[in-house]
Order: C-alpha cells, then sequence, then structure tokens
C-alpha cells in the first residue's frame, strides 16, 4: 500500500469478503519495488472456471492486456490461475515486455498443470520499464506450495494490498446471490486511485463467483454491467495502458443448473448483486482518488438518450473547474452550465434545470429567485456532493461519480516515480 495518509472517503474497514469455492489465493513480496509489503498474487481455479474480460480502449495497451485478450480468444475463456504484479506496468516495454508476460504465464501454468493461455496476467505500477524476470516469477512457487482452499477474510484484504500501488486503502466486497433458489457468493478486489477514467483506470479489477455460467453469459454480464459501474467513474479523465477487470465463475457448489443464456430469468438477482458489487468497487476508486476530499456525484437527465447524458456527465465530472470549484467548497454553477455547453451533446440551453444538493439553482435557463447560496455552500462542504442537470431534450438519463481536485493530486503525480 501507498505511504501516504488514508483517504477522508475511505470505508472505516475492509469488509469481510466470503470464501468462493473453487479459488484459492496467495500472495508474495518480490522486491521488485515494494519493501515491506506484498506484491504479487497467484489465485488458481477450479478445472472448469471460465473467465470474461473487459480491458482499456487506450490504444497503448500494455503486455499483459495484449496477452488476456489473446489468451482468452484462444481458450473460450478456460482459466486456471490469474497472476497480478503491482510495481511494474509492463506497458510500453516491447518484445522484452511481451516475453517477460509469457514467461510469467508458462511458469504458473506449469505449477497448476495447464495451458499457459489459461493463466490471465495483470500488472500495474510504473509505464516503460521492462520488468526483471526474476521478481515475476520467483514468487509464485512459494505462493501456490502454501495454497490452503478458498481465501479467508484476510487471505482477501492480502490480496487487495498485493496489487495496489498509490491506493492509500484497500478495495473489496462481497454479495450473495440466489439463483434457482441456491446461494452463490461474488467476491471482488480492485485497485486504483489516479490515472482513472476506465474506458472499458490505471486501474484493475478481479471478480469471483462460484455460480456455474457459461463463458459467454459472464462476458455479456460483465460488459454490460462494467458501464453501469467502472465505466461511470472518472478520478482525472486519463485512460490507463493497463485498465483490466476479469470475472471468474467455477461453477463449484453452485447447486443450480448451468446457465448459457444471458437472458435466462433466473438470472435476475445474480445481475442486481453483481452490478451492485461492480457500482461498490468502482465508487471506492473515486474513493480514493489521488488528494480526493469530497464524493461527487453527477446526475444529467432530459438527454437525448442514455449515451448522451453519460458524455455529459463526464464533461462534468472532468472539468478541472468543476473540481476546484468542488475542493473550494464554492457552489459556483456558473461552471456547470459552461461544462454542460462544452459536452458537445444536444442541450436546450432555455429549458435547462440544475440542482446542487436538493435544492433547485436554475430553471428554464435562468437562475430561480428561491436559490439560496449559502445553503448551497453548505451542501458543497460535505464530504458527499451531487448536482443534478436536466437538459431539456429527451429522456435520456446517466448517473457518474468522481472526486474534487486537490493540490493534493498534483504532489502525488509530481512524486510518482520517486
Amino acid at each position: 500500500m501507498s505511504k501516504l495518509a488514508r483517504s477522508p472517503l475511505a470505508p472505516k474497514s475492509f469488509p469481510d469478503l466470503l470464501p468462493v469455492a473453487g479459488v484459492e489465493m496467495g500472495v508474495a513480496e518480490s522486491g521488485m519495488k515494494y519493501a515491506g509489503r506484498p506484491d504479487t498474487l497467484l489465485a488458481t481455479f477450479a478445472v472448469g472456471t471460465v473467465a470474461a474480460g473487459v480491458f482499456t480502449k487506450n490504444t497503448c495497451p500494455a503486455a499483459p492486456v495484449d496477452w488476456c485478450r489473446a489468451a482468452l480468444k484462444a481458450t473460450g475463456g478456460s482459466a486456471r490461475a490469474l497472476v497480478v504484479n503491482a510495481g511494474n506496468a509492463n506497458a510500453f516495454t516491447g518484445a522484452a515486455g511481451a516475453d517477460a508476460t509469457r514467461i510469467t504465464a508458462e511458469t504458473a501454468a506449469e505449477l497448476v498443470g495447464s495451458a499457459a493461455q489459461e493463466v490471465m496476467i495483470c500488472s500495474t505500477g510504473v509505464i516503460g520499464e521492462v520488468p526483471p524476470i526474476a521478481p515475476l516469477i520467483d514468487p509464485l512457487e512459494g505462493i501456490y506450495s502454501g495454497l490452503s482452499g478458498c481465501p479467508s477474510s484476510s487471505g482477501w484484504l492480502d490480496a487487495a494490498i498485493a496489487i495496489s500501488t498509490t491506493d492509500t486503502f484497500p478495495k473489496g466486497c462481497s454479495k450473495v446471490a440466489i439463483i434457482d433458489g441456491k446461494k452463490v457468493v461474488l467476491s471482488g478486489i480492485t485497485k486504483g486511485s489516479g490515472m482513472i477514467q476506465p474506458n472499458m483506470a490505471t486501474m484493475l479489477a478481479f471478480v469471483f463467483t462460484n455460480a456455474d455460467l457459461s463463458q459467454g453469459v459472464l462476458q455479456a454480464l460483465l460488459s454490460d454491467i462494467t458501464e453501469k459501474s467502472f465505466n461511470a467513474v472518472t478520478v482525472d479523465s486519463d485512460t490507463s495502458t493497463n485498465d483490466t477487470l476479469l470475472a471468474f465463475a467455477t461453477g463449484v457448489n453452485a447447486g443450480h443448473a448451468r446457465i448459457t443464456d444471458a437472458a435466462d430469468p433466473r438470472l435476475a438477482d445474480f445481475t442486481e448483486k453483481f452490478t451492485e458489487l461492480c457500482i461498490d468497487l468502482a465508487q471506492q476508486l473515486v474513493r480514493d482518488g489521488e488528494g480526493a476530499t469530497k464524493f461527487v456525484t453527477i446526475k444529467v437527465e432530459g438527454a437525448a438518450d442514455d449515451a448522451s447524458a453519460k458524455r455529459t456527465a463526464l464533461a462534468i465530472a472532468n472539468s478541472p473547474l468543476m473540481k476546484t470549484a468542488i475542493a473550494g467548497e464554492d457552489p459556483n454553477w456558473g461552471r456547470l452550465v459552461m461544462a454542460i455547453g462544452k459536452s458537445g451533446e444536444r442541450v436546450n440551453r432555455d429549458a435547462v434545470k440544475i440542482w446542487i444538493g436538493d435544492q433547485g439553482v436554475a430553471e428554464n435557463g435562468v437562475v430561480l429567485a428561491s436559490y439560496s447560496e449559502d445553503e448551497a455552500t453548505k451542501h458543497m462542504q460535505g464530504d458527499e456532493v451531487s448536482f443534478t442537470v436536466d437538459v431539456g431534450v429527451a429522456d435520456g438519463e446517466a448517473t457518474v461519480w468522481t472526486c474534487d481536485l486537490t493540490h493534493g493530486y498534483i504532489t502525488i503525480n509530481a512524486d510518482y516515480r520517486s
């Protein structure tokens, strides 16, 4: 974990994550970058486990992203292991970086008795430094020999710490869903603090379940849910080279017949819990935004369609003027108007409505006589700030989450490689 002070928006403690049948995991300290903390995670999966993934839209992806994309395609989503290293992103590292990823996968595959393509590889850290091979592979045998069943609550915590870089707190969530009257578990961990606007940030997220799903169903659910969760948060508008979200379904002790159709009504509760889990994890990224002191919810209504609403909301969320006003607790709603207009999306200027918290600010394109700046300032002084905008075009809507922009963000990123 980072040596930075814990975010003021952090939860009070790491949650008690539930074990997932068919998943084992362990961690180790490789010595590649960090001292006194684990930085390597190995998770292994029961035979028959399927994986799905959503990856960065950055056009300079890291070697592990290339590997995972190709591996999922080659195997049809079969997965037996996951290896994650923190401290080196293995991005923009050419053939040497690709070789390092391949060798790591081959090493883990030999341990679990699988094809190399059944091992997912993820890396996070500094871009442009070729990773030395030894720290990537040397910890794996020791981790594997120490695996002893489903991860306990402490095991999940160790895993969440091992994948972290500038994070100030470990991030995890668990849910229990019902399929065909049977309970199945979802548990997930994520990391990320800066370089966050997943366009699928530097963001990694892993969700594990013992539900018995086909790979196609898992992929369809993941792709859809990502748009409502990880793709609805932003810290600084920067899409990382390494963004990866992977989901694994083991089917072990699921107690229900395999589901092969994403439209199967038996998935209703599972989909709801999966969505809740991903939104929780995504919001934790924002709560750990580098230098953040405010958690900000932005809702846009009345847009041409949902996609237009989301683009408008992100224009507001990513505006440096908005984010610094929030940091300064200044209810400068004119900056909301500016951000709406710069989005490039359809807006009916003379029908726009604006709220700060629950207070109406403007309607029909003008400020309301009832608007109280003192009341708005009081809302802005809280840890949780919200804005709602109706752009007066149609019925599209979207919600995104962000944080403020403080001098702490500059300090952290100016010193990131030191």
